[in-house]
This record gives structure tokens, C-alpha cells and sequence, in this order.
């Protein structure tokens, strides 16, 4: 559990993420590379997934800052993939608001791109959202 840790963060230095039903807000602050999501360690809150740990980085590998800032999250919703994606959009926003010439980098790889994609509702008369029940003839 990470201790002595106040969240007096400026509400223009933020970059929110958002992926299903996850909501990520990131704040990066000066450090030596550690992840803090929900005043947990990063490593132990996404179970020790280096899949998970390496899409959280690849945005600030990508503009040679991983090492130089700490990232601090407040993430609520969805699953731990969900929310994966969701702090890897705010941490390649974010990047994009403290300097501008970063977009076309993180561009390049997709990293500002919203996956828009939700569940969809289920509708009347069917078992799921397009699943029917089985037709008989007869």
C-alpha cells in the first residue's frame, strides 16, 4: 500500500481514458518510473501482467520519458483490460498536452485513437443482444 500520498493535482495536467465501461484518470509526475493506480502499486493491481505493465509504457517509450515520470491513477469500471486501454489513452493524451510534438509520434502507433466500441444493449424478445431463441418449424 503506497502511503504518504496526496492527490493535489492541477485539473489542467490530467489526460482521461476511456475504454467499455473503464474511466482513467492519469496524472504524470516527475519520478523514477513507478505506476500507482488507485494508491496500489501498479504491479500488484494489474495482477503482475506484463502485457498489462507494457501497454502502460509504450506510450511514454515511445517519446523517450519512460523512467523519467511517475504515473498516478485513479481508475474506476470495467475489467483490468479495459482499464488497461483506458490508462494507455490518458497517459498518450496527456503526453500530447504538456508538448504538442508528440502527437504525431503517438499517432503514428494508434495511441490516440478512442476504441469506441461498447457492448451493445439487449433487445426484447431475444436471449442477448442478438442471440434469438431457436426457431422450429414445426
Amino acid at each position: 500500500m503506497v502511503t504518504n500520498f496526496e492527490y493535489n493535482f492541477q485539473k489542467e495536467n490530467i489526460g482521461i481514458g476511456r475504454r467499455k465501461e473503464a474511466v482513467a484518470r492519469v496524472f504524470l509526475v516527475p519520478g523514477n518510473g513507478q505506476i500507482i493506480i488507485n494508491k496500489v502499486p501498479g504491479e500488484k493491481y494489474l495482477q503482475y501482467n506484463p502485457n498489462y505493465l507494457n501497454k502502460i509504457w509504450l506510450p511514454l517509450k515511445l517519446v523517450n520519458l519512460d523512467g523519467q515520470f511517475d504515473i498516478v491513477v485513479l481508475v474506476k469500471g470495467g475489467g483490468l483490460t479495459g482499464q488497461t486501454d483506458a490508462i494507455q489513452l490518458g497517459v498518450a493524451r496527456l503526453l500530447c498536452q504538456i508538448d504538442p510534438t508528440n502527437r504525431s509520434v503517438l499517432k503514428a502507433y494508434g495511441l490516440l485513437t478512442r476504441d469506441s466500441r461498447i457492448k451493445e444493449r439487449k433487445k426484447y424478445g431475444l436471449r442477448k443482444a442478438r442471440k434469438a431463441p431457436q426457431y422450429s418449424k414445426r
